[in-house]
């Protein structure tokens, strides 16, 4: 796995699938940010949202969440201002769309125990689709819902995917802000 600035080359990419990363965890935090999965290309980064048309750290500084932009490498940074990262499925992807809704559900269930073990005050999924089938909620609507998990408040936000179209960076900012208020 790379770990350096650089980016990965093709055969890299391609050389990940299923591959995991570790997630950025430990108490005390504010809120987890859960992804769906990992993409291939920051499978073989090793790092959280590093492809480059990936909005997360822009959308996470601008919402004031962090004090400057991190990079993807400075994930670990993100603990000193209250914030962790995971994934419901942790094998890398080269979509979405490959995962099935009983490994979403299965996700769920990890997510579940993790939040009971690091105890953040909020847990932010980032997919409405994805948030709908793992936790069964096929009505759900972007925001804080109705009920938490593992004794956390739980918000749908959209995902931060250049891919994602649906939501540009001044929409993604307001909702993430929405986020960032609620929790004071």
């Amino acid at each position: 796995m790379r770990t350096t600035r650089t980016r990965p080359t093709a055969a890299e990419i391609q050389g990940v699938r299923g591959r995991r990363i570790p997630d950025v965890l430990g108490p005390g935090l504010d809120v987890l940010f859960c992804g769906i999965n990992p993409s291939l290309y920051s499978a073989a980064t090793g790092h959280h949202f590093a492809r480059p048309g990936n909005r997360f750290w822009k959308v996470l500084h601008r919402s004031g969440f962090t004090d400057r932009l991190l990079s993807p490498h400075e994930q670990a940074e993100l603990l000193v201002h209250g914030c962790g990262l995971t994934n419901l499925v942790a094998r890398a992807t080269a979509a979405a769309a490959e995962l099935d809704e009983a490994e979403l559900r299965r996700g769920r269930a990890t997510l579940a125990r993790k939040v009971a073990r690091h105890a953040p005050l909020a847990v932010a999924v980032l997919g409405i689709g994805a948030y709908r089938q793992a936790f069964g909620r096929p009505k759900a609507a972007m925001g804080e819902q109705e009920v938490g998990i593992g004794g956390a408040r739980l918000w749908v936000l959209p995902n931060p995917s250049g891919l994602n179209a649906h939501y540009q960076l001044p929409k993604l900012v307001d909702l993430f802000g929405e986020l960032r208020s609620a929790l004071g």
